[in-house]
């Protein structure tokens, strides 16, 4: 594991345009990680961090070379309520 804190693994969440959409249609956290971290360690590192639960994470590696976690979250874990918690909305 890359480290045993979550805050090394998740740097810091997006709020684009589209990031926001996502959030409120399909419950979906959209975070910049570090570039070595596995699913497996960004969904420990949610549920670490935020006392959610993760359905499912999908990773993409940008043009830039940022990689960027979608993070599904179960319904009872509303992912409005976790970026309020960040003073993001």
């Amino acid at each position: 594991m890359i480290a045993n804190d979550p805050l090394a693994i998740l740097k810091y969440p997006l709020s684009t345009e589209k990031a926001v959409r996502k959030m409120e249609a399909e419950n979906v956290l959209l975070f910049v990680v570090d570039k070595k971290a596995t699913k497996k360690q960004i969904k420990w590192a949610v549920e670490k961090a935020f006392n959610a639960k993760v359905l499912s994470v999908n990773t993409l590696i940008d043009n830039s070379g940022i990689k960027k976690a979608y993070i599904k979250l179960s319904p009872e874990t509303l992912a409005v309520d976790i970026t309020t918690q960040l003073g993001l909305a």
